[in-house]
């Protein structure tokens, strides 16, 4: 019984059946966590991004040594990212979040 009187009449057109295998697709996204210590190890990371996985970039101790040389490879990041259809993040001051085009990090 509805808390107000008599349920809703329902209308079996009302309702759909959903195929459950649907739902079942497989999702496996790789993590992976990496430092960022020179210019060059910006191509590991780009590579590691176009191979679909989803990496965690620590780039403090570049930012200490030299804050221009990481500009150059964040930048370096950015335009194979972006141009993959793929999303970077910077999380704080020491972590950036380089996503392959599968994945987003929600702006909230």
């Amino acid at each position: 019984m509805a808390l107000f009187g008599k349920p809703p009449e329902q209308n079996p057109e009302d309702r759909i059946e959903l195929d459950e295998n649907a739902f079942k697709e497989e999702r496996n996204v790789q993590v992976a966590v990496e430092n960022l210590k020179a210019y060059s190890d910006a191509e590991k990371v780009q590579e590691m991004v176009r191979e679909g996985k989803l990496v965690f970039l620590r780039i403090k101790e570049l930012r200490e040594a030299d804050i221009n040389e990481l500009k150059r490879a964040v930048e370096k990041l950015k335009k194979t990212i972006n141009a993959s259809d793929g999303d970077i993040v910077g999380v704080d001051e020491d972590v950036l979040i380089c996503c392959p085009p599968n994945a987003r990090v929600f702006r909230g």
